[in-house]
């Protein structure tokens, strides 16, 4: 495919590219809708707090910890083949995700899912990056990063609908037919492009880093489920997990081509920028995880209304999203994520203001600017990430975005999902004491355990209901009001460490003026072919540039 004919057909690949980054992302949001339907008995699988946390983090871990090997093999041996075998990987899981008859059998089919996933979303930034020049990059980036918010918008609403009318299997079911035509799509559509360069698989590094994240998350998930963290069972995985941590990110400094490689976070721009995500979305993940639990079990909500609360949050990230570039322009990404970031910490610490009663649209607006926070840190820190690096590593710079995300999510679903369930639990005790035994373990799991013991115990059991509530929307205020302190720190993070706009000026004055050339030069060569971009002012304007400078 000759460059004339990708210009022409650069918005309907990043349409492709956004569908099948909308499947990756809708799993989740419509995953997170049906887990109070998951974890009953009747309707569902009848799934503990423990095993919905490892229906989200099986997925997370496994996509997290091959995130790098998927790009590097996409740098290799063709970034469009590798992003349509993921989609076909993708749909088959989906399909044993559907008809699982266990939550084990769940666990096993949604971390196969992760590995499909691993596999598409480098490859839709990498391909992004080739092939849109600089000057419209930031804003692909930005509607690239607003399909998180559509599949936000999309996801709650149709697993309410789906879950209103077919089995809970259904939510995984409906990512068939998208994935069918996005493949379709891409095989016509998509140019294919790899790394002149490529660098070696690193085997050693991937099972490093899944073997760390997991048992981390293991030993975590643990605590919050025993309330004892200082016991061996606990404390050893945990202990464990940040050893095996360590040792691949030594390993990762010293191999010549590392699946992570920790060096390049010697530059400001991409450390910074990947703080901010992984912190951001520490905080985010973990309290939305908590907040469908809220509004179903405390509120009473069905997962249609659900759904329909997430959607402030949507339509911040839909609007926001794709205008964040010329935010940068104007203001600098330094500024543009500070003030996100400060924005995400204010909603979470609104969660104080959530109890068992009360108006609910006080937790829409606390989701409004919630979505409105992130739609101005993750398109800057990404665009920020994807220029510190040449085009011939776009994939290494598109893993290292999606990992920190990635690993954020599952950390923080893990820690404040823990936090929530110790806390929980200790508030709870006075009241599981009376029950027997049977009883007692069951209320003690979740809240969906207690009210299910409450059905059980007839008039006397309004007591247990009410007194779960009140104990689990502590829980939610204290992890929340840890999480906004998280999220201020990233924050700080970025007003500390993110390069300004004089810094950026000081450095990359090889990019002064490139944005127009560049611009002029493309426009020459999709009209006439007779003047192609120089490589030198491409691999120069791949830095911030006066459209894009500012960090």
């Amino acid at each position: 495919m000759d460059s004339p004919t990708i210009q022409r057909r650069r918005w309907y690949i990043l349409a492709v590219l956004t569908m099948s980054l909308l499947v990756v992302v809708l799993d989740n949001t419509i995953l997170n809708v049906a887990l109070k339907t998951i974890a009953d008995p009747a309707k569902g699988l009848g799934a503990t707090q423990s095993e919905l946390e490892w229906s989200i983090n099986s997925y997370t871990l496994v996509f997290a910890g091959l995130l790098f090997t998927f790009g590097v093999i996409g740098d290799r041996v063709g970034r469009k083949r590798v992003l349509v075998g993921g989609l076909a990987v993708f749909a088959l899981a989906s399909l044993l995700s559907a008809y699982a008859q266990s939550p084990d059998q769940l666990i096993y089919a949604r971390a196969l899912m992760g590995l499909g996933g691993a596999a598409v979303m480098p490859q839709t930034l990498s391909i992004i990056t080739n092939v849109f020049e600089p000057h419209e990059r930031g804003r692909a980036i930005g509607i690239w990063a607003g399909a998180v918010g559509l599949a936000v918008a999309i996801g709650p609403v149709t697993g309410g609908l789906l879950l209103a009318h077919f089995w809970w299997g259904s939510v995984f079911l409906i990512n068939v037919p998208v994935i069918a035509v996005a493949i379709a799509l891409s095989l016509v559509l998509i140019p294919e492009s790899r790394n002149p360069d490529p660098g070696r698989l690193d085997p050693a590094g991937v099972v490093l880093s899944i073997i760390g994240l997991v048992v981390l998350s293991y030993g975590i998930i643990r605590g919050g489920e025993t309330g004892d963290w200082l016991t061996l069972p606990v404390l050893g995985p945990i202990l464990a997990g940040l050893s095996v941590l360590a040792l691949f990110v030594r390993h990762e400094a010293r191999t010549d081509s590392p699946a992570f490689d920790v060096r390049l976070f010697r530059d400001p721009r991409m450390s910074a920028a990947v703080s901010s995500i992984a912190l951001c979305f520490f905080a985010a993940s973990g309290v939305l995880f908590f907040a469908n639990f809220y509004m179903q079990s405390v509120r009473g909500l069905t997962p249609m209304e659900a759904g329909a609360m997430v959607l402030p949050f949507a339509a911040a990230q839909l609007v926001f999203s794709p205008r964040s570039a010329g935010m940068v322009r104007r203001f600098g990404a330094k500024a543009v994520c500070t003030t996100g970031l400060l924005m995400v910490s204010g909603a979470l610490a609104s969660y104080q203001f959530l109890g068992a009663g009360g108006p609910t649209w006080v937790l829409g607006a606390i989701f409004f600017v919630q979505g409105v926070g992130m739609a101005h840190v993750m398109p800057p820190a990404t665009e920020s990430v994807m220029s510190a690096l040449p085009r011939e590593k776009a994939g290494a710079g598109s893993a290292i975005n999606n990992v920190a995300r990635q690993v954020a999510v599952a950390m923080g679903v893990a820690v404040l999902g823990s936090i929530v369930a110790s806390v929980y639990r200790r508030d709870l005790a006075g009241e599981l004491a009376a029950l027997p035994a049977g009883a007692r373990e069951t209320a003690a799991e979740s809240i969906e355990g207690a009210h299910g013991v409450a059905d059980g115990l007839g008039a006397s059991g309004a007591t247990l209901v009410d007194a779960a509530d009140a104990a689990f929307v502590h829980a939610v205020h204290v992890a929340s009001a840890i999480a906004a302190v998280i999220a201020f720190l990233a924050a700080m993070v970025v007003l500390r460490w993110m390069p300004g706009r004089a810094a950026v000026a000081a450095t990359g004055t090889a990019a002064e003026g490139t944005e127009a050339e560049v611009e002029a030069e493309t426009k020459t060569e999709a009209g006439t072919g007779a003047r192609a971009p120089r490589p030198e002012r491409a691999l120069a304007a791949t830095a911030p540039d006066a459209g894009e400078r500012g960090e």
